[in-house]
């Protein structure tokens, strides 16, 4: 048997990659205007920042993007 690759990487079938400018160090206005910008809806950006917090192993990152995720899926809620 092989050795385990350490890196993980989440795609979605026929998705590509979208680097929006997102970091953790921003402030969260920042962050999330940036996120925003590179996705189509508050429900397709929290899903990528979702996803973002569940492969990194960097603890800022993985709460900065779940922080980010749940304000995204609360304001797709309220649109509803």
């Amino acid at each position: 048997m092989g050795r385990s690759n350490p890196f993980k990487w989440y795609k979605t079938a026929g998705s590509e990659t979208k680097h929006t400018g997102w970091k953790k160090s921003y402030p969260a206005k920042k962050r999330r205007s940036l996120a925003l910008k590179g996705h189509k809806s508050n429900l397709s950006a929290g899903r990528a920042l979702q996803a973002l917090a569940n492969v990194t192993q960097d603890e800022p990152t993985r709460k900065a993007a779940q922080a980010d995720a749940k304000y995204f899926y609360k304001k797709h809620k309220a649109g509803k």
